[in-house]
């Protein structure tokens, strides 16, 4: 559990980098992939699911 903290660290760490960078490129965009795996397989998953669900909904809601 502990190096898998560890590697998501490192990749929230490198995605805000890229991001804040502005330019978004083949291999920024490898490490957004496994950041995503990676979070899917914490126990957070699912309070982000929850959250992008509810957001999703919100969204639905709202008429033009």
């Amino acid at each position: 559990m502990a190096v898998s903290i560890s590697v998501i660290v490192l990749l929230v760490v490198l995605a805000v980098v890229f991001l804040r960078n502005g330019g978004l490129r083949m291999s920024h965009a490898l490490v957004c992939i496994l950041l995503g795996f990676m979070l899917a397989s914490t126990s957070i998953a699912p309070t982000i699911h929850h959250g992008i669900t509810a957001t999703t909904d919100l969204v639905a809601s709202v008429r033009p």
